[in-house]
């Protein structure tokens, strides 16, 4: 008999077909609620679950009895409560590197257009506001040859120091848990404490994963730390930035502007004071969001649900003590 698995989320067919090969499959294209009573149904025989966002806790652990494998389709697990998992033996996995230079190009590109203003002057131009010679109040600032602040520099972070370093010329400073002797050699990274960091870059991107040190990383403090001068860019997750402070910031002119593709609440509520300021250029989290990138995610996914359930061990565990143990 084939282990049951549930897909909660939108995959190609070609993928499909694969986890159809060897699974019992259930899908779910739009899961509007954990508590969708066909779920929980199926959830009561699952082997393994595949998706995303779907907060895996204690509550929906004790409704699947059977559950060996969660594949993530995500780089980030915040969502997975990783230690509930490890106690009941039930493997976690992600889907790391596959997306890596995707988002990189999405969090450089964000950082351009910030600096820039591009959205802002996009939409001039589309108003028919273009009659005359462009007022200076119009204009961005220079990208190349500035410092370049990373906050996080694990595989993401690399690579956005990468396009820095080579496409524009820019000095790159990092503040991180340890240091990426990599990068420093590559791309001439320094490393630093968080403070230094704040107070000489005229960028800074965040890219940490979400964990109790990282909430609310950035807040007062932190920005008025920063050069008035300074954009800074989050590519992390929302609950990394206190969202009030942030906008406190960008409104009295502490910081120059912010390029953002996470928020503390997803999606952006419409009446969020960030959507009406003109010093913010936003994103509705797409760092991913390609049809290369999310088929090979999808893939990978699929991967790590399918060896889980049979009995082999998923490529990306989060928790190899599980299998370690098991």
């Amino acid at each position: 008999m084939k282990p049951k698995v549930i897909v909660y989320h939108r995959i190609p067919r070609e993928i499909k077909a694969e986890i159809e090969e060897k699974c019992e499959t259930v899908y779910f294209e739009h899961l509007n609620s954990p508590q969708d009573p066909h779920f929980l149904q199926e959830l009561k025989e699952a082997h393994g679950i595949m998706g995303t966002k779907l907060k895996v806790n204690r509550e929906l652990l004790d409704r699947a009895p059977l559950l060996k494998v969660v594949s993530t389709i995500s780089v980030g697990y915040d969502n997975l409560d990783i230690p509930e998992l490890t106690k009941r033996k039930i493997m976690a996995t992600h889907t790391p590197d596959v997306l890596n230079e995707t988002t990189a190009d999405a969090i450089f590109g964000l950082l351009l257009a910030t600096a820039r203003r591009i959205s802002e002057l996009d939409l001039y131009v589309k108003k028919g506001q273009w009659n005359q010679m462009i007022d200076e109040d119009l204009f961005g600032v220079d990208v190349h040859h500035k410092v370049l602040g990373i906050i996080g520099m694990g595989r993401i972070g690399s690579a956005i120091a990468k396009r820095a370093h080579l496409g524009f010329d820019m000095k790159i400073l990092y503040h991180n848990r340890s240091r990426n002797f990599e990068a420093e050699q590559k791309y001439g990274a320094r490393f630093c404490s968080l403070d230094e960091l704040l107070a000489e870059s005229d960028f800074v991107c965040l890219m940490v994963p979400l964990t109790p040190e990282t909430e609310n990383l950035m807040g007062e403090n932190e920005f008025k730390k920063m050069k008035k001068s300074a954009i800074f860019i989050n590519g992390s997750r929302g609950k990394t930035v206190n969202e009030k402070d942030l906008v406190a910031a960008l409104q009295n002119g502490t910081i120059l502007a912010a390029g953002l593709d996470v928020y503390q609440q997803e999606p952006i509520d419409p009446e969020n004071p960030l959507l009406r300021l003109n010093n913010v250029v936003t994103l509705p989290h797409i760092g991913s969001a390609t049809f290369e990138t999310r088929f090979k995610m999808a893939k990978l996914a699929a991967e790590n649900l399918v060896k889980g359930v049979t009995g082999e061990r998923p490529p990306n565990l989060i928790n190899p003590e599980v299998w370690e143990t098991g």
